[in-house]
């Protein structure tokens, strides 16, 4: 892949550019309707549904108030178990790390099982940059990768795709990169997952090394957890001689008996199923049996910016399901590529800038990238108040002077609001002189113009509430 969301512009040019592609909106639109519907089914199928989500945001909130044992445990099992555990602070060092390690096996083309991490740190640019060839090996991640895309969905990479704009992509570039597409292959779904079956199979067969990351990395054992749907990530943990897991602090559960209860909720939140059809354990390394060199790359890359921010460190409780983005408005209508990063969504519009910090447009924009409906609340199976990390971070990206104009002029407004006298005269003034001067659309200039672009001023009364309430005797009744 060449195509990188580095310099991508801020949301409001991005969502603009894709609410204008007609097909891209049907294809999320249709995708998103039938995750979500599936999910109320099997959500209303549990008479525990609401506990298991209390017990799940518990869970995650000890393990971040106690991050740095459970993260010494986790070394130490791992440690024990035969596996070597790797420190990276950002996206540089976990690259670094990998490429090194990849090297050393002289390898020069690995397989991958979908991580939505190593999109975050850019880990396949990196291994290509030192001439090895990462091939994803998840379908919608092959899909994007064949196809020189970008992810739009953390569960669902290329839920932005349709499935003739898929077997054209197949038919133009599976044969560049290994096994070509079989002759005659048409868009019929079964066709493109065989074609897609073949092309892989000689690459997990002929691979040496593979890189995963983890749904969860539980504590008491040092072991990881990936959960998946097509049988691919199994082949790239088993097969491979050398595995490296790239993976976050934040994915950390303490127990078993804690993972039970992220089980219950992940599939059904993420794919509309009562449990994924692959779920694969594995613990450092057993003579004769999978990888017999195991390495665990745990990645800071910002996490304990987010963990340090009081209100937007419950972020740090997602599980990437996805159920956000399939009931947002917002996500349905722009899509993922609009936010500028993997993680796209409501999810994306508040994890992007704790871990990155509120330092330039693209991330400052994205807490404003939500309507506020608060749907994504509903729906969180860890409940992260999205809404409450939005409007905080929209207050620090105000008080970073980000809108000087509109502060100023807020500013104003509650300075004569504090004085009954001088707000008494402006309601008065703006009653008989509004309706004779300002039009009934209003588009102010310059910098205020976003308050009037996509907003419809009401019409204002010649009488005010207050005048109507003297004059009508209100105050003696």
């Amino acid at each position: 892949m060449t195509r990188s969301f580095l310099g991508w512009p801020a949301f409001p040019e991005a969502a603009e550019h894709e609410v204008g592609n007609r097909q891209l909106r049907e294809n999320v639109r249709r995708a998103t309707h039938t995750i979500r519907g599936k999910r109320t089914v099997l959500a209303a199928e549990r008479p525990d549904w609401e506990a298991l989500r209390d017990a799940a945001a518990g869970i995650k909130d000890q393990v971040l108030a106690n991050l740095e044992s459970h993260l010494l445990q986790v070394e130490e099992k791992v440690t024990a178990a035969g596996g070597t555990v790797h420190w990276a602070r950002d996206a540089a060092e976990a690259n670094r790390i990998v490429t090194d390690l990849v090297r050393a096996t002289g390898e020069r083309e690995i397989v991958k099982v979908k991580s939505m991490l190593t999109e975050e740190i850019g880990l396949d640019a990196a291994l290509e940059a030192a001439g090895i060839n990462a091939r994803e090996t998840d379908l919608a991640a092959t899909i994007v990768q064949l196809g020189d895309d970008l992810p739009s969905h953390v569960v669902v990479p290329a839920l932005h795709r349709n499935r003739t704009e898929i077997r054209d992509i197949f038919v133009r570039e599976m044969g560049r990169h290994g096994r070509p597409a079989p002759e005659g292959l048409t868009d019929e779904p079964a066709e493109l997952a065989e074609a897609a079956r073949l092309h892989l199979r000689e690459k997990f067969l002929g691979a040496k090394v593979a890189v995963s990351g983890a749904n969860f990395l539980v504590a008491e054992t040092g072991t990881l957890v990936v959960v998946e749907s097509e049988g691919n990530g199994r082949m790239c943990l088993t097969l491979a001689d050398t595995l490296i897991s790239v993976v976050g602090i934040e994915k950390t559960v303490p127990s078993w008996q804690d993972l039970e209860v992220f089980l219950q909720l992940l599939a059904r939140n993420a794919t509309g199923e009562r449990m994924a059809p692959y779920t694969s354990t594995w613990t450092g390394t057993i003579d004769g049996d999978g990888p017999q060199t195991f390495h665990l790359v745990l990645v800071d890359n910002g996490r304990t910016r987010a963990l340090a921010d009081p209100t937007g460190r419950q972020a740090l409780r997602c599980i990437r399901c996805g159920a956000c983005m399939n009931i947002c408005p917002v996500y349905e209508r722009t899509g993922g590529h609009a936010y500028g990063s993997v993680y796209p969504g409501p999810i994306g519009a508040i994890l992007n800038p704790l871990l990155k910090g509120l330092d330039d447009p693209q991330t400052a924009s994205l807490p404003y990238a939500s309507t506020l409906c608060g749907a994504c609340n509903e729906v969180c199976p860890v409940r992260i108040r999205f809404t409450d990390v939005l409007l905080d971070l929209r207050a620090q990206v105000a008080d970073g002077g980000k809108h000087p104009v509109e502060r100023a002029a807020l500013g104003a407004v509650g300075s004569v609001m504090e004085h009954q006298a001088a707000w008494k005269a402006a309601v008065k003034g703006i009653g008989l002189v509004g309706p004779l001067l300002l039009p009934r659309k209003i588009r102010l200039p310059g910098p205020l113009c976003g308050w009037t672009d996509s907003r419809t001023v009401p019409a204002i009364p010649r009488e005010s509430f207050r005048t109507w309430w003297k004059r009508t005797e209100g105050d003696a009744k």
